[in-house]
């Protein structure tokens, strides 16, 4: 029996002993600690930041090895330990003037950083630290691109900012078609860093990440308004608008996650979006069917499907963008309701696009985390396609105009 058939079968044995499951890949992805899901559902997103340069498949693992699972003081001081480490080897490299290295350091201890705070509580006093240090390393990372990442601020109504940052395609002359990217409730825009720009800019886009009221590092105890999202989505397209370098009409909104819904209701309430994306399914559109089931007092999947044309008729026809809608098989979600969801949507007359990502393919848990890399390759190239489609029909328009 050889070295690596020794190490499996002892650690066999110890789990046979402790009755925990072994760490195993299942349909959903990589499970590291199966008896603990929440663990295995945040250990997955970050390992499969790997291919996108968020993290290191080794560092993840050797991390994994020192976190005792349901323990949220070992998960912080370890993914804050092995950031830390990526931060000084960022600096040390800048001083010697590799700066591709630095960036790739900072932008893996940014991720690192977000991922020790994931499981803190909101007064712990550890929190405004180490979201600080991953402002830092996002910060060094933006500085150092060609062009160079701006830190920008939205005004918004009431006197309010929203903190955004501005990523120009590389290359790009003159203006540019420009991705808005938002993500849930619990999100940073950091988190967007490493997942968006190398797709956005391969296909010739720029991108603009923000953080919405009630999102980021400060604002995580304060409540939104009821509308506050929609109109500081509105507000971000305004602020595109005036910055002069944006190509007009060609601004499309890519919710990620649970920022899905925030996506939809924006293309409902702002018509100059040209594609928005919907990454993990149209929430806000199964609970307004749900809503209206459990108000009727009507039960069964038939009297649900009937809800779901009633409601998907109303939206339609305040939607003017093509719209995609991604899914994973073992999302949140029933892919079956979300393709219910999107059949009658198209019916009503809106150009809607359903992609589901099966087990069999990878990218099948909640946002592809399991598989980012797939996921972003079919949004990014289906973003770029409908843009490239407005533009030309702008164009038609308007050079029958002149005529």
């Amino acid at each position: 029996m050889g070295d690596a058939q020794c190490i499996s079968a002892g650690a066999a044995m110890i789990d046979k002993v402790s009755g925990a499951l072994s760490p195993r890949y299942d349909p959903r992805g990589w499970m590291q600690w199966p008896d603990n899901e929440p663990y295995c559902f945040q250990f997955m997103k970050v390992l499969g930041a790997a291919q996108e340069g968020g993290s290191t498949i080794s560092e993840c693992f050797l991390t994994a090895t020192r976190i005792t699972p349901g323990d949220d003081d070992s998960w912080y001081q370890e993914w804050k330990g092995i950031a830390d480490a990526n931060m000084e080897r960022g600096n040390v490299a800048l001083t010697r003037g590799n700066v591709g290295t630095a960036q790739s350091n900072w932008l893996r201890a940014s991720n690192y950083y977000r991922t020790a705070e994931l499981l803190l509580k909101l007064d712990d006093s550890r929190r405004n630290r180490v979201l600080e240090l991953m402002r830092t390393c996002s910060h060094l990372y933006l500085k150092h691109l060609i062009p160079a990442g701006e830190m920008v601020r939205i005004p918004c109504s009431g006197g309010r900012f929203l903190e955004g940052y501005f990523l120009r395609a590389p290359g790009a002359a003159g203006r540019t078609p420009v991705v808005i990217c938002i993500g849930g409730p619990d999100h940073f825009k950091d988190e967007h860093l490493y997942k968006m720009p190398r797709h956005a800019h391969a296909r010739g886009l720029s991108l603009l990440l923000v953080d919405l009221p009630g999102q980021g590092a400060p604002a995580r105890q304060s409540i939104p308004g009821p509308h506050d999202i929609e109109t500081s989505i509105s507000n971000c397209v305004d602020y595109l608008n005036d910055r002069g370098d944006v190509e007009d009409r060609q601004i499309a909104i890519f919710g990620d996650g649970l920022g899905a819904s925030f996506a939809s209701r924006a293309a409902c309430l702002d018509d100059r979006f040209g594609a928005a994306v919907c990454d993990g399914g149209i929430w806000d559109l199964h609970e307004r069917a749900f809503f209206a089931q459990w108000t009727s007092g009507r039960g069964g999947r038939k009297s649900i499907k009937e809800d779901i044309h009633r409601v998907s008729h109303r939206i339609a026809k305040r939607i003017n963008c093509p719209i995609l809608v991604v899914l994973g098989e073992h999302d949140f979600l029933d892919a079956s309701y979300a393709a219910d969801f999107c059949k009658a949507l198209k019916e009503a007359g809106l150009d809607i696009t359903l992609r589901v990502f099966s087990a069999t393919e990878t990218a099948a848990s909640h946002a592809q985390i399991d598989n980012p890399t797939i996921g972003n390759e079919v949004i990014f190239d289906w973003i770029a396609a409908r843009l490239h489609q407005r533009r030309e029909q702008i164009y038609s328009v308007e050079t029958m105009t002149v005529r």
